[in-house]
Parts: structure tokens; sequence; C-alpha cells
């Protein structure tokens, strides 16, 4: 298998996306410790599509957002593995809203997960990866992180900033051999976009070349191979999944 003997740590894995990654991952040999922030129950499923896979994945809740809680994590999978060889950022939330209509908490929520979260996790893990010689990042941006989208300002402001982030780390971190690359999805069917109206899902649709929606598993491929060795010499890269929809 290609990541036979390999640690991943997974963060926002209990669902969508992460959890899609984190199961595929599994199924390739790696042991998956998969992060939560407060869904203990969906978090309970990805770990069982997991070993249903014939992985084996570990739970660890913690905040990607605090220092303390991220610290001690990497302290426990480290304990419990040794290493981590693989380390994906996923968690990530969203305050859609017309600028006018959002507030500074909105904004303070968004950046606290996705922008100071990427950092709290990339930092701490980073550290073993530099002691190892060897590591895969790979970090969840988004394809309006590129094209910007009207409502999702500070959404797209922060997927932006994990762009400039993945490719400052590929470049502090490639002496060691770690390899650093961002994931840009477009509209991927997950839980939130089954909230959109359907009229509206069926206008974006319409907007992108393929004509339908990604699946997660389909970004959790593609996950795969920038985790693999077959992307050793790929760093530093933002790799658009969304059918078209941006070139």
């Amino acid at each position: 298998m290609l990541l036979s003997g390999k640690t991943a740590l997974v963060t926002g894995a209990s669902r969508g996306i992460g959890r899609a990654i984190a199961v595929r991952l599994a199924a390739e040999g790696a042991c998956v410790a998969a992060n939560y922030a407060g869904n203990e129950a969906a978090a309970k499923e990805t770990l069982a599509a997991i070993e249903a896979a014939g992985g084996r994945g570990l739970l660890f809740r913690f905040d990607v957002g605090s220092a303390t809680e991220v610290d001690a994590a990497v302290k426990g999978i480290l304990a419990e593995r040794g290493r981590i060889d693989i380390l994906v950022n996923n968690a990530g939330i969203t305050r859609d809203n017309l600028l006018m209509r959002l507030t500074e908490e909105d904004f303070d929520e968004v950046v606290r997960t996705n922008l100071k979260g990427l950092f709290l996790v990339t930092k701490a893990v980073s550290r073993q990866m530099i002691r190892q010689r060897c590591g895969r990042i790979v970090n969840l941006s988004s394809v309006v992180g590129e094209m910007g989208n009207a409502g999702q300002s500070v959404y797209a402001a922060s997927k932006a900033g994990i762009i400039g982030f993945t490719k400052s780390m590929a470049r502090e971190l490639a002496s060691r051999e770690v390899t650093v690359n961002a994931i840009a999805p477009g509209f991927i069917t997950t839980e939130m976009t089954d909230r959109l109206p359907e009229a509206t899902r069926k206008e974006f649709a319409e907007r992108i070349p393929l004509g339908r929606f990604g699946a997660p598993a389909e970004v959790a491929e593609l996950a795969l191979f920038l985790v693999s060795d077959a992307a050793a010499y790929v760093t530093g890269q933002v790799i658009g999944i969304n059918g078209g929809m941006y070139m």
C-alpha cells in the first residue's frame, strides 16, 4: 500500500472532505489521527469508516485555534506513534454574508479556525518533520480564495491566506525534504452545499464546465497523490479541483 507504516494527522476529519481524506489515507496503510472539534458522534462515524476500509484510526478532540490544545494533541500522537509523516490541514468554517451584515465576531471566528488553526498545527507538526527530515503537508484552500465570491469575503480572504502560507512554508521546509502544497476545491457535495436551495445548486452547477459538483472522494484522491512518494518533487503548488469552474 502507498502509505504503509506512515502516520497522518487530518484536522476537521469528522465529516465531508476531511472524513473522505482520512478514510482514503487509512485504506492505503496510514494510521490516521482524526481530529474533531466537538461532534463526537460524527467523529466516531469517521473512525468506523476507517476501520471498515481496513485501516487504523485514532480520534483526537482539540480546538485547532488553541495553541495549548494543539501542542498537547501533537505530543499525544507522537507518544502513541513516534512520528508524524503526513499533515492535512482541513479544519475550516464559514460565516457567509454580505460585508455590511458581517460582524467582527464573524471575522474573528473564521480567521481563528481557518488561518490561526493552520498556523498552530503546522508549526507544531513541522517541528517533528524537520527532525525526521521528511514529511508531507497538504492545506485545504478553496476556489473562492483564488477567484473571490460575493457573500464570502471573509471566508475567501482566509482561504487566500492559506495559499500565501503554503508557498512560504514550502520554501522554508524544502531543505528538510518536507513538501507543502494546497488543494483548492470548487463546489463539492458536502453538508455545507447540501444546505443550499435546489435552485441555487442548479445555478452553480450550470457555471461549471463539467456540469456537476465534485465528490469528497475525488478530493481525497488528489490528497492521496500529494502525500505519496509519487509527489516527492511537487511543492509550493495550489492545485484546483473544481470541474473547470476556475482556470
